[in-house]
């Protein structure tokens, strides 16, 4: 099973993969963990150039340098999982593609990219996609701590219209994308996350076992 989990910068994707890694880890589930972009030596490359800030890349450019990133992703690591039976949780997938160059560069026709994005995935798209939804105000105030990057950095707009793109991903995909409100705790968050992936028959019900083998309430 391929979960992902998407949002707009600050929305604390990073706090509940790790939280879902590690109860997964603890229940004793085979899974893997991938970023995007990055997760192979080619990805990771292309990565630090996505992020120099002093780097100035074309919308397409930038498109196409995702894309090779994530089909690399694809063929290294996710595809070899998913056929040994692994849940892969992956930092991101298309639907960021989707959005941030779609919407917020918006580059080409919201068809187009959608479809051009699920061909560089060699036709692998999520069981499963978590959408933490943040209002842009509070995107902004989290932002604002944070380490700058090219990707954090657009014009006027820009981050409202990835939004936008966003819900709209959801509006298309209800059996597809989990709407979250990332301004629960993340306690809560990671609650509904271990419900609904429970309802989906990929984890067990039960407590689980930490490190120090007592069992997790």
């Amino acid at each position: 099973m391929l979960i992902t989990f998407e949002g707009i910068d600050g929305s604390g994707k990073s706090t509940q993969i790790a939280m879902l890694r590690d109860r997964l880890r603890a229940s004793g589930t085979d899974s893997i963990l991938v970023r995007e972009p990055g997760g192979t030596a080619l990805s990771e490359r292309v990565r630090s150039i996505l992020l120099d800030p002093s780097l100035e890349i074309t919308a397409m450019a930038e498109l196409l340098l995702f894309s090779a990133a994530r089909t690399q992703l694809v063929a290294e690591k996710i595809q070899p999982a998913l056929a040994a039976g692994r849940m892969v949780l992956c930092d991101r997938f298309f639907d960021s593609t989707i959005a941030y160059q779609g919407g917020g560069r918006r580059l080409g026709r919201y068809e187009w990219i959608r479809e051009f994005s699920h061909t560089v995935t060699l036709g692998i798209a999520p069981d499963r996609t978590y959408l933490l939804k943040l209002p842009e105000e509070d995107a902004v105030l989290r932002r604002a701590s944070r380490t700058g990057d090219r990707m954090e950095s657009g014009s006027d707009g820009y981050f409202r219209r990835i939004a936008e793109t966003y819900d709209r991903i959801a509006r298309e995909e209800p059996d597809r994308v989990v709407v979250l409100d990332a301004l629960q705790s993340p306690d809560h968050i990671h609650h509904r996350i271990w419900t609904d992936l429970t309802a989906l028959g990929a984890v067990g019900d039960g407590a689980e076992r930490d490190s120090s083998g007592s069992a997790d309430a």
